[in-house]
């Protein structure tokens, strides 16, 4: 009866390690998402900035419509 107390514990005490590991790896992959999405925000920032400075008579002519 031991024998299958212990069993129990050892393959719960690795199932516990196996997830936690998963996790980190979902941690990491949510942090390179999140840099990604943001270096695509400054970026398209970035581009209407320069868009605006190169025609700078369009937001007269979207307030004139």
């Amino acid at each position: 009866m031991h024998i299958k107390k212990y069993f129990c514990s050892g393959a719960f005490a690795v199932a516990l390690t196996l997830l936690s590991g998963c996790s980190a790896l979902v941690a990491v992959g949510d942090a390179a998402i999140t840099v990604g999405a943001t270096a695509v925000k400054i970026t398209a920032k970035a581009v209407g900035a320069v868009a605006d400075a190169v025609i700078p008579d369009s937001d007269k002519k979207k307030n004139d419509k």
